[in-house]
């Protein structure tokens, strides 16, 4: 069993990871800002301390259901290459290490330890990771496609929400092209690579195992099972939303939960620091306020619920860590340099 370590100090990056990491840190400042102007603190812990707990508990548990099915999801798209225990484990550490450190390096973590783990191919887990990421953006458009409408009662939300649902569609149809087309693409990269060596030696054997892992896209059934898993997935952070508000606005409806969470899946996704801090709070605030709703409770409920993905993560990422003997320092220097190699390939 390894030691879990919590600080990242001795593995800071290097100043060019600052130049990225810096616009996420002054979005996050801003985003902070903005809440804790619009909220008052006092009634922020006024309401904390007045939430129902026998509800907030009940929302935790969700959280922990949520990332049980989150990992049928990965796993059905890894078409069962790999045990559950390891996919379950996996993820949490992932996500885990998004909270922690910059970059989004987690996503590459989690690919690194389950190739690992699995002795799959590291592209092969990637690609099934921007199967799932694609299929997480099409719920969250799709979650504002429904509710939108019904929120502001406006003619251009549905066209916005649908041409947003679109181009998610698009993103779709690309990757269903090169999984179909994986010998035409491998050609097309040798034939470039024989010109400018670099790109052979950046795609190469990764472009295939790439590919492998989109395969998945061409088997209908799995694809549907996978989907259709997500979509329960969506539907039960769907309910942990509207338990969760419960316990802190005994009126609040459907609507606000779904909305709220297209609102911030979507807030997520914007550069911010490691975990989304202050974007997070700011998107759930944000969408509330359409409800005329008080936003110090608002902003009480956004930290409850970015708690629990902090909670759930670090207990079960934790637990993978010291089960895989790897400690946060270790585990963030291998990442980097496996993401460093990947982004800066070798002159040639």
């Amino acid at each position: 069993m390894g030691r879990i370590e919590i600080t990242v100090h001795d593995a800071a990056p290097p100043r060019k990871d600052w130049k990225q990491i810096l616009p996420g840190l002054i979005v996050s400042a801003v985003s902070l800002g903005i809440v804790l102007w619009v909220a008052d603190p006092q009634q922020v812990i006024a309401a904390l301390r007045l939430a129902d707990y026998r509800i907030v508990l009940l929302a935790f548990s969700l959280s922990l259901v949520w990332l049980l099915l989150r990992a049928v999801v990965w796993r059905v798209l890894l078409r069962e290459q790999a045990s559950f225990k390891n996919v379950f484990f996996t993820i949490a550490e992932g996500y885990l290490l998004n909270n922690l450190l910059p970059l989004r390096l987690g996503e590459v973590a989690r690919s690194f330890l389950l190739s690992r783990k699995e002795r799959l191919a590291f592209w092969q887990v990637f690609s099934s990771i921007v199967i799932e990421r694609v299929l997480d953006l099409a719920c969250a458009v799709g979650l504002l496609l429904v509710t939108l409408p019904f929120v502001v009662g406006a003619d251009w939300a549905r066209e916005a929400a649908l041409g947003a649902g679109a181009l998610v569609i698009a993103g779709l149809g690309v990757l269903y092209i090169l999984a179909r087309s994986r010998e035409q693409a491998l050609a097309v990269v040798t034939r470039l690579g024989q010109r400018w060596p670099w790109i052979e030696r950046l795609a190469g054997k990764r472009l295939a195992s790439l590919l492998v892992g989109l395969a998945v896209l061409t088997d209908g059934r799995r694809f549907l099972l996978a989907t259709g898993w997500m979509f329960l997935d969506w539907a039960v952070a769907v309910l942990q939303y509207f338990v969760l508000l419960r316990a802190f606005f005994p009126e609040a409806a459907v609507l606000w939960a779904a909305f709220a969470l297209g609102v911030a899946a979507l807030g997520a996704a914007a550069p911010s620091s490691p975990g989304a801090i202050g974007v997070m709070e700011l998107s759930l605030v944000g969408a509330l306020a359409v409800f005329q709703i008080d936003q110090s409770r608002a902003l009480a409920f956004a930290l409850t619920i970015h708690f629990f993905s902090y909670l759930s993560s670090g207990i079960f990422g934790s637990l993978g860590l010291a089960q895989d003997g790897e400690s946060l320092t270790g585990l963030y220097r291998q990442i980097r340099s496996l993401r460093t190699r990947v982004q800066d390939p070798e002159p040639g």
